[in-house]
């Protein structure tokens, strides 16, 4: 057994046995949130690590989801139509996100995903007769598949934690497949992968879609574990922690966002309960991250990781790979 999957095997029973090692249902219910919001990060990582394009809208693709799956709960529709409605309604709005944002590149990018962003915003805050404006859409109760009672903070952090490594596993086949490669080569060299006939515009519009449908499954999660949805969730800001999470993880890479969204989310949820200020502490945190870590905490931690194997004389590789002086097998 390599290191890569006795460490994988060893995550994954960490997160099986949530339940039993943290103490208490509103720390089983902050993991939940962290997986929730990890889902989140995935698919703007699709966009920002793999694609090159930073988008400040995705809190928007995230809400229209939300709203689309509570606003059909209200209405008297079932969990599952409900929940095909919502990802129906935000692969469409993510297409029309797409067509639109991608007239640009870089800055104009940006500046493109932010005003649609705060579009959907003010459709959510002025749209009353849809929304609710302020006082947001509720959802009466969670689902129960095969008769798994999901109020019970264990019973959905299983259900999430299920959901979570479908949508890991399809970002990872998603970046490792041919068409990854791709859109890899769409962000590091566009002209040339466009003069070697690739069609860069519509590998974009692809990653989008892709980004949009993870972002979905992540606000479809999100109204099923707060049970309501207002405005809120569509600010700027929540699109800047999207960023944020990624940024300080590691963009490029699958774990990176999963660690940035636990610790934005421990920070907000946890260490907010002992520090008033706990703002400034995850400012001071993305600072130390940017000036020691640039290219975020799971790659740094890698570098550190080596360089301290390269310190110790004839210390074995962590690959597994003989250290410099020693004979091959």
């Amino acid at each position: 057994m390599t290191a890569t999957r006795a460490s994988l095997l060893a995550a994954l029973a960490v997160l099986v046995a949530v339940p039993w090692w943290v103490p208490g249902d509103y720390y089983i219910s902050v993991c939940s949130q962290i997986l929730i919001y990890a889902v989140f990060a995935l698919g703007v990582d699709v966009l920002i690590g793999y694609a090159g394009l930073v988008s400040l809208g995705h809190a928007g693709l995230f809400g229209l989801a939300s709203y689309a799956v509570a606003i059909a709960l209200a209405s008297g529709s079932g969990q599952l139509g409900a929940v095909a409605l919502a990802l129906a309604v935000a692969l469409l709005g993510t297409a029309a996100f797409a067509a639109l944002s991608l007239r640009a590149t870089g800055i104009g990018f940006i500046m493109i995903t932010l005003a649609l962003g705060q579009i959907l915003w003010g459709l959510a805050y002025r749209w009353v007769s849809m929304t609710d404006g302020d006082n947001g859409v509720g959802v009466a109760a969670r689902p129960m598949p095969f008769g798994f009672n999901l109020e019970v903070a264990s019973h959905f952090y299983y259900a999430t934690l299920v959901v979570f490594l479908l949508a890991l596993l399809a970002a990872w086949v998603f970046v490792h497949s041919p068409f990854g490669a791709s859109l890899a080569g769409t962000r590091d060299q566009p002209r040339r992968m466009n003069a070697l006939g690739y069609h860069v515009w519509l590998i974009r519009f692809y990653a989008c879609l892709f980004s949009g449908l993870l972002t979905a499954v992540a606000g479809i999660l999100f109204v099923y574990y707060t049970k309501f949805i207002s405005p809120q969730t569509l600010a700027l800001t929540a699109s800047a922690e999207g960023v944020l999470m990624v940024i300080s993880g590691g963009s490029g890479t699958l774990l990176g966002p999963i660690v940035g969204a636990a610790l934005v989310v421990i920070v907000k949820n946890v260490a907010s309960a002992y520090i008033e200020r706990w703002n400034m502490l995850l400012g001071a945190i993305f600072v130390a991250i940017v000036v020691f870590m640039p290219e975020g905490l799971v790659p740094g931690t890698t570098r550190l990781v080596r360089r301290a194997f390269k310190l110790r004389p004839n210390a074995p590789a962590p690959t597994g790979e003989p250290a410099p002086g020693e004979p091959a097998p």
